[in-house]
């Protein structure tokens, strides 16, 4: 069930969730073939049959595990029309927006390019993806006794170090970067620069915004000058392994203690998606225990795993007898 994992949290996860999703559909879409029978090609005259092609398909190994995600996409969709779940279109815009927002500028796209899927695929692995959270929400239960409990034990993974928002322009000689600096100096606006000048493809298209980072995380030539020039300020070119730098430091944030005030939302949100974790498995079992799934291809008849067992409730007291008899140890002999 890859790509109904909550993975809000972890973009590469939501790229390789949708890849596997949209697989499936590829998949269903060579199989069906849009012309029926016949030729899928042939080589000097001599025929590839579709029966041949689809075969050659089903004996794959991702066979059974896109079939199985075609089922568990069918019995989504259904379960949100017989429910009357409607998913807005802003809703899924604002889900795919928050997504595209942890990759650097165009490589959402990219990726997504890569792995040849549409604006499409992604909408509509996110609108199922939504159907399923608002399925499980009334199960999800976070009281302020499990934040407080959450946050004692996970205090220092809480606690945030000293941050700068810096953004640079890369590139390769110090002459381009004394021209930069000096243009910058002159009234230039950096954005347009880094467009122009930069050689680092992540931050260019951002008019070199790096966002927030922390110590440790960049090169030490860059984390000295970008935790020491003054906010606002262009500062002269730094030179580290990979050519030149001109940085602009835009703000900072001092080191922070997690506190219940200023962590609530994070735990809570953490919490939740813990619980989801657990409860969208069994969601998605119970659809299946109550659907009449056939599978016609005998080479496919497996691809679904085999389900858990039901949990079977604890037997009820005796009628007559009361909570504490039935739950002495007289009442099991």
């Amino acid at each position: 069930m890859s790509q109904l994992e909550f993975f809000m949290s972890n973009p590469s996860r939501v790229v390789a969730g949708l890849a596997t999703a949209v697989l499936g559909l590829a998949f269903a879409g060579c199989s069906s073939g849009g012309s029926g029978g016949g030729d899928v090609a042939t080589v000097n005259g001599q025929p590839i049959s579709r029966a041949t092609f689809d075969a050659k398909l089903e004996a794959l190994p991702q066979a059974k595990s896109q079939l199985s995600q075609l089922i568990q996409q069918a019995l989504i969709d259904q379960y949100a029309t017989d429910n009357k779940v409607e998913i807005s279109d802003a809703e899924i815009q604002k889900k795919e927006d928050e997504i595209k927002a942890k990759y650097p500028a165009g490589q959402f796209e990219q990726i997504l390019k890569a792995q040849n899927l549409t604006d499409a695929d992604v909408k509509k692995i996110l609108r199922q993806q939504a159907v399923l959270e608002k399925a499980v929400q009334p199960q999800i239960t976070v009281t302020d006794a499990d934040i407080k409990a959450y946050l004692a034990k996970n205090h220092t993974s809480l606690d945030t170090t000293e941050q700068v928002h810096a953004k640079h322009i890369l590139v390769a000689d110090l002459k381009t970067a004394n021209s930069i600096e000096a243009q910058l100096k002159s009234g230039a606006k950096f954005e347009d620069l880094a467009a122009k000048y930069s050689t680092d493809p992540s931050s260019k298209a951002k008019g070199g915004d790096l966002g927030f980072f922390g110590r440790n995380q960049m090169v030490k030539p860059f984390e000295v000058a970008a935790f020491s020039q003054p906010i606002g300020v262009v500062g002269p070119p730094v030179k580290s392994p990979f050519g030149y730098h001109i940085i602009e430091v835009i703000e900072r944030k001092p080191a922070q203690v997690a506190t219940l005030a200023n962590s609530r939302d994070k735990i809570k949100n953490i919490l939740t998606q813990q619980q989801e974790q657990t409860k969208l498995p069994e969601f998605m079992q119970g659809l299946r225990r109550k659907a009449n799934i056939v599978i016609n291809d005998d080479s496919l008849k497996d691809a679904l795993p085999p389900l858990p067992p039901e949990s079977t409730p604890a037997a009820s007291p005796a009628a007559g007898a009361s909570p504490a008899a039935a739950a002495s140890p007289a009442a099991t002999k």
